[in-house]
This record gives C-alpha cells, sequence and structure tokens, in this order.
C-alpha cells in the first residue's frame, strides 16, 4: 500500500526550532515527527511510501539512510529547487505514487491514533476520487458538505468569502475542518494536470472546491473518539510530548 508525507514545509511556525533542521525532525517525546508519521503509516499496513522534502532537506534524506529506511520502500519527491505546495507536490511523485490502487496522504505535522486503514477503505468503497478526514473543530476556514458528506464549497468565517463565489450555504449541510489526511485515487493526476494548466505550483484546496462539482470528493468522519494534532505551532508541541510519552 502506497503513501505520501508531506514535509516540505518550511516551519515557520515553530522558528527558532527550524532554523537548523526541517519542521518534520523536530522531536515530539524524543522522536521526529517524521518518524512518528512514519511508525504510524506502517502499522497500518502502508509500506511503499514516498516523502517530499524541500527546508533542510538533505537532513532528511540523511536521516532515513541513518535509519535503514525503517525498514520500509521509502522514496524522496525532491522539491529542494521550488517548494510546489500540495497540489504541485502530488504531481510531482507521480511516478512513485500512480498505478492501480489508492493512496494515502499525511502531513507530518500531524499526530493523531485515526484508524487510517479504515478511512481507507471507506475511500475504497465510496468510489470517490479522493476522501479526506474532517472534523467539528474551531478554525476559520471549512469544507462544506451535503448530507451525504460530498463536498460542496468552502468558507472563510474570518473573511466571509466562499469557494464556488456563488456558493449558497444550505440546510443540511455540514462545516467541517481539514485534517491534514486525505485518500486518492490515482485518477487523480490527469484531473491535476488538467487543473493546474501546466504551473507547477498549486494547493489541492481550491483543486478540490473548484471541481467538486464533477468530480467525487468526500468527506471522512471518524465516529468513534480519537486524538489529534496539529503539532507544527508551539503551543500544541508540550500536548503531543505528553501524548507521545
Amino acid at each position: 500500500m502506497k503513501a505520501m508525507i508531506f514535509a516540505a514545509g518550511l516551519g515557520t511556525r515553530l522558528r527558532p526550532l527550524t532554523n537548523d533542521r526541517p519542521k518534520a525532525l523536530v522531536e515530539i517525546g524524543g522522536k521526529t515527527m517524521l518518524e512518528l508519521v512514519i511508525h504510524r503509516l506502517a502499522e497500518a499496513g502502508f509500506d511503499d511510501i514516498t516523502i517530499n522534502i524541500h527546508h533542510f532537506g538533505q537532513k532528511i534524506i540523511d536521516f532515513l539512510e541513518q535509519h535503514n529506511n525503517f525498514g520500509l520502500n521509502l522514496h524522496i519527491s525532491d522539491e529542494r529547487d521550488m517548494l510546489l505546495d500540495t497540489g504541485g507536490g502530488i504531481l510531482k511523485a507521480r511516478p512513485f505514487l500512480d498505478g492501480d490502487e489508492p493512496f494515502l496522504v499525511h502531513n507530518a505535522d500531524i499526530l493523531t491514533d485515526l484508524d487510517l486503514q479504515a478511512m481507507y477503505q471507506s475511500h475504497i468503497e465510496s468510489g470517490a476520487i479522493a476522501t479526506v478526514l474532517v472534523k467539528e473543530r474551531k478554525t476559520s476556514r471549512y469544507f462544506v458538505f451535503d448530507s451525504d458528506y460530498r463536498l460542496k464549497g468552502w468558507i472563510n468565517k474570518s473573511t466571509g468569502e466562499t469557494r464556488p463565489t456563488r456558493f449558497v450555504h444550505s440546510k443540511g449541510m455540514h462545516e467541517l475542518a481539514f485534517g491534514g489526511i486525505h485518500v486518492i485515487s490515482p485518477g487523480i493526476f490527469e484531473e491535476l494536470e488538467r487543473y493546474s494548466q501546466g504551473q507547477a505550483k498549486f494547493s489541492t484546496t481550491p483543486f478540490y472546491v473548484d471541481e467538486c462539482h464533477k468530480l467525487l470528493i468526500k468527506g471522512y468522519v471518524q465516529e468513534s473518539p480519537y486524538t489529534w494534532l496539529d503539532v507544527g505551532k508551539p503551543e500544541t508541541l508540550k500536548e503531543a510530548e505528553d501524548l507521545v510519552k
């Protein structure tokens, strides 16, 4: 099973910790974020993992070599020349991810005990081209879903901006926060190529909301309780360390 870890970010929220290392190599309870995510993916059955790199990218390469790739089939998608954002990053990694099965995408700065295998199976059963982890959580930007958790739009509560611009929030809709994990079918690549129009750097969020009128993009909500932390900011690092310990 294939997966991708987004580990190319600049880690600006964690400075000065990221002044000499990539965010993915910041330690939590004695283990790096990257190592924690790799172990979670391996436990869920993902043994073919692509990791994108940019900021202090060589340090990630060296770290993986020092740990013998954790006994997994690991690939490096090298973005050191240009940081490509999420959509561009997935397209760049296409040679490692394309095939006849879906792949899971996981941010390096998300710490969670979510049932990844259950989410993966839910994606397969739904027939969606992409499934995104969402939950009720306080934030400023939300994906908006219908009663079947099909993506219908996006809203920024701080600015009032909506996407599509004519999107109308109607009864029965759910406003849910994105959790940094997707499951994606390989049919996405042709759609991403078309959408990008040759642009190397772009995000999956506008792609999802601009194309959801014709592509089946689903939200995944795990009904049972689980822990989820964005550890890419200082205020959650201490909480994350306690959790890991």
